[in-house]
């Protein structure tokens, strides 16, 4: 106990992202000890079954040994190697062959990173160094969904587009501007999903009107909106904004962070669709979590009009020291081998579509207004009517109460600030683990129901 006390005082001098940090003071961390196959334990030796991989980021589970082989043996040969000064380690390049040859078409190059926020940091600055080496440099404002969640860097935080956000921070700025979110179960065109993306496309077209097609970069979003809670957007929504980015002359950018590697059930969720955007935002699943990494993929287009830029021998000046991290790279080398060669992508899929069926039950319940998802990535959003889909007042904190008796009982997932929980069972669950988590949230949400509604 006296290792437990100690850890709790020091952990005063983490700043913890995305936390309300005064009341983490009042009550201290969950401190994490250990784990293994879909399960955490904590500090106290309470195991619970994680149903949100981390930060829906370990796709593969915990302890997959051959990920683990592969970063002990490449912390032994190369800890680290540069990609700048024509520098390279054997993984990075392996990887960016890797990642080129299952992107969608066309994808051909990658620019590594650390992580989601950083790659679309990087989408952003090479939109920008784009239109400028090719004599456009209007071109600057950038477009997003409400809801949408484009990580917290100074310049991917004003394309995100949830309040918490902004507060405070300056953003968004006046290149970046927002349209109305594709979420047909709230939308004043649903629930007809044709009419929602009729919708959504013309209100694209309305704000390039609006700024001018000429000074428009580009759009981006998500294949389904993760942190604006599990919006799935109208089957087609992926074509729709690719012709319609075509039609304005304006670039596509798709955020894979969350929804790549299997999260939706294909390897990328562009697939679904045969979407092939002009750059592709990767992180989280890259290396299930184990090591931090993250790439932007681009196009050849952009890739050969960057490089001319160059053509007098002149750098691109964008990078990061840990940019193609040849640990990272092998970890990433070593999890994409359990997708595609080890089952996991397959798994995930099956038992995506069991997990689906079985969540959307809970719509019997009173309080529970809609289920939604795809794959292994779901939400179900409260209410306390089904007819008016009004919201539980916002001081009974109805969906953190619903957490809080589910940890309790063994199960971690995510509750969203606004009665939506949020679900990212890893590729290795079975249909027994689903079981275990419906099991374990739907007694959850009756007794929380029962004690406050």
């Amino acid at each position: 106990m006296h290792d437990v006390d100690r850890l709790v005082r020091q952990d005063r001098h983490w700043v913890h992202p995305v936390t309300a940090l005064l009341e983490h003071e009042a009550m201290g961390p969950c401190i994490w000890k250990s784990a293994e196959g879909i399960h955490l334990t904590d500090i106290h030796g309470k195991r619970v079954q994680d149903a949100f991989s981390g930060l829906w980021c370990v796709n593969a589970g915990y302890g997959q040994q051959s990920i683990v082989r592969a970063a002990q043996q490449q912390l032994e040969t190369l800890p680290y190697a540069t990609g700048y000064f024509h520098f390279a380690s054997e993984p990075a390049i392996q990887l960016a062959a890797r990642l080129a040859a299952i992107a969608p078409k066309g994808l051909d190059r990658v620019v590594f990173g650390q992580g989601g926020s950083d790659a679309v940091d990087t989408a952003i600055r090479l939109v920008r160094y784009y239109f400028n080496a090719t004599g456009r440099p209007q071109k600057k404002q950038f477009i997003g969904l409400q809801r949408g969640y484009h990580g917290t860097s100074s310049n991917g935080s004003g394309l995100t587009a949830l309040p918490l956000f902004h507060r405070y921070f300056d953003v968004p700025t006046q290149e970046q501007h927002h349209i109305p979110s594709p979420y047909t179960y709230r939308h004043p065109a649903g629930p007809d999903e044709s009419q929602v993306l009729r919708s959504t496309v013309k209100a694209l077209e309305d704000k390039v009107a609006e700024i001018g097609a000429q000074n428009v970069a580009a759009f981006i979003c998500e294949p389904i909106q993760g942190s604006g809670g599990v919006i799935v957007p109208p089957t087609g929504f992926l074509r729709a904004m690719r012709d319609a980015c075509d039609r304005l002359d304006i670039l596509l950018i798709v955020d894979e962070v969350i929804t790549g590697f299997g999260r939706t059930g294909p390897m990328f969720a562009c697939e679904s669709e045969g979407v092939s955007p002009d750059l592709m935002t990767l992180a989280k699943g890259l290396t299930s979590g184990y090591a931090p990494m993250g790439a932007t993929l681009i196009g050849e287009e952009i890739y050969t009009a960057i490089a001319a830029a160059g053509s007098d021998g002149t750098a691109l000046g964008h990078g990061q020291t840990y940019a193609g991290h040849p640990v990272s790279a092998a970890i990433a080398n070593a999890t994409l081998d359990l997708y595609l060669d080890g089952g996991l992508l397959q798994n995930g899929q099956d038992v995506g579509a069991y997990f689906q069926r079985k969540l959307k039950q809970l719509e019997s319940l009173a309080c529970v207004g809609e289920v939604r998802g795809r794959g292994m990535l779901a939400a179900l959003e409260f209410v306390v009517d089904k007819q008016s889909k009004s919201k539980p007042p916002a001081a009974l904190q109805f969906g953190q109460k619903v957490l809080k008796r589910a940890f309790a009982e063994g199960l971690v997932f995510r509750a969203f600030s606004d009665d939506i929980l949020g679900f990212a069972p890893s590729l290795n669950y079975t249909t027994a683990d689903v079981d275990t988590l419906i099991d374990i949230l739907k007694h959850a949400i009756e007794k929380t129901a029962a004690d406050t509604l």
